[in-house]
């Protein structure tokens, strides 16, 4: 295989790396080793394993400093947002070493054996597919509860955070790993095929489009090889009539811009009831309009860059196709005229079904705003989509929004008075075009394993 990897920056537009193919021969001295470290590495006690884990995490703390730069310098992440990633990676390896091995103890099952019991046990490698807008915590949300259970991990990340890869792969070995515990491809991903077809290869976990998703299941379909799909995503924001507009605001703004807009979990969807619309509509442009955008390494500035000139551009397009459709923009809606992929703060208003931003996700900083004339048609409009990984409900009786949040809102993680986001004591994932399988908590670290019947007469 042929062929080299590119890094651009995306706050200049300049090429700042570029990384070779690995060739077949390197792909195959991967796989094995990972099939020769699997063999030892499953053996080792939960005890062991959580050691690596809490130096690993020492590892990250350490350069703390260089991986925020450097995610800066590959996806143009803000600088706050880059140490908040780096510490919750850190404190994910952290969590699981504690707990991990309660996580995967045998269960004991009372039937007419003298003895019978569920035990947990590893894989093997587990290939991870990861995308760019996370570059560190989407690979340690995988490999910290699928490595503490006892498999390896083959790392695929995004083509233009090679380097992010790369320093994952060597701080992990910095901190006494051995080689074959966590391996980065350097591969395009037209040659995931080939890798998935692999023997050594057991499972998949993907975090990406749901284009891609359909095609790794596909892949992985055919091998008959478990999967875990985080895909897509376009989170409704319900924001029912006794909503604290101060916190309604709040929590839109952050969800909306976190990473810059560039999240499956991002709040992209406000479904307002008409009592409160007008009132949130002009609050939350306000203050979209305030929120600062640059270079991202300046602590002034809340967004950076889109990941890359492409991605932002066919963003615009959805936000001219909408406009252009009858959706009214108040804020933003432009392509600056300075170098870097950078978008503004956008806010759409009466945006309708059959508008991208109605019916698409909008992978940036752009908010639609949805009327509703009541809560059943906010809850129909929320779950009108072909996603269903978050979404929220703004409201100040709890009990009732709960209600809705349980059993009435479809998706995978629904929250109350806040805004969607990971937490590795919870399960996370999405239903629909959104994926299956779960990350992170118990869940997650029993989706890699084969859970055994073990059965003594």
């Amino acid at each position: 295989m042929q062929g080299q990897l590119i890094s651009v920056n995306p706050t200049t537009g300049e090429q700042t790396d570029v990384y070779d193919v690995y060739d077949n021969a390197k792909v195959e001295e991967c796989l094995q080793l990972a099939a020769t470290t699997f063999d030892s590495w499953r053996r080792l006690p939960y005890g062991d394993r959580g050691q690596l884990m809490r130096k690993i995490a020492i590892e990250i703390r350490k350069e703390k400093d260089y991986l925020v730069a450097l995610a800066a310098k590959e996806m143009g992440k803000p600088k706050s947002q880059g140490y908040y990633e780096v510490e919750k990676c850190a404190a994910t390896l952290e969590f699981y070493a504690d707990i991990g091995e309660r996580f995967l103890a045998d269960e004991l099952i009372k039937t007419d054996a003298i003895k019978s019991y569920v035990s947990f046990r590893p894989l093997g490698a587990v290939l991870a597919i990861m995308p760019w807008n996370f570059p560190y915590w989407q690979v340690f949300r995988a490999f910290a509860p699928t490595v503490m259970a006892g498999n390896v991990l083959v790392l695929k990340h995004a083509s233009n955070v090679s380097g992010c890869a790369l320093a994952i792969e060597r701080l992990i070995l910095n901190a006494g790993a051995p080689a074959g515990l966590l391996q980065t491809l350097l591969l395009p991903g037209s040659a995931m095929d080939a890798v998935i077809d692999d023997h050594r290869i057991a499972a998949v976990t993907l975090t990406g489009s749901t284009e891609a998703g359909r095609k790794v299941a596909a892949a992985a379909g055919r091998n008959l090889k478990k999967t875990v799909l985080e895909l897509g995503g376009s989170d409704p924001y319900i924001l029912l009539a006794d909503a604290d507009m101060d916190l309604a605001v709040e929590i839109a703004l952050r969800g909306r811009l976190v990473n810059s807009g560039q999240s499956c979990i991002a709040a992209k969807r406000f479904v307002a009831v008409r009592e409160v619309k007008e009132e949130f509509e002009r609050r939350f442009t306000e203050q979209m309009k305030l929120a600062t955008y640059g270079d991202p390494m300046d602590d002034a500035n809340k967004i950076g860059p889109m990941a890359r000139h492409d991605l932002r551009d066919q963003l615009h397009e959805q936000v001219l196709e909408s406009i252009a459709k009858g959706a009214t923009c108040l804020c933003g809606g432009f392509i600056p005229d300075s170098p870097g992929a950078f978008y503004p703060p956008t806010v759409l208003t009466n945006v309708k079904k059959g508008m991208p931003a109605y019916d698409d996700e909008l992978f940036g900083p752009v908010a639609a705003i949805i009327e509703a004339k009541d809560e059943a048609e906010a809850m129909q409009i929320a779950n009108d989509s072909i996603y269903g990984l978050g979404g929220g409900i703004i409201s100040a009786d709890r009990d009732h929004a709960e209600y809705l949040a349980k059993e009435e809102l479809n998706a995978g993680n629904c929250y109350v008075n806040d805004y969607v986001h990971s937490d590795p004591l919870l399960p996370f994932g999405g239903t629909k075009a959104s994926g299956y399988g779960r990350e992170l908590g118990s869940f997650g670290i029993r989706e890699f394993v084969n859970i055994k019947t073990v059965y003594i007469k």
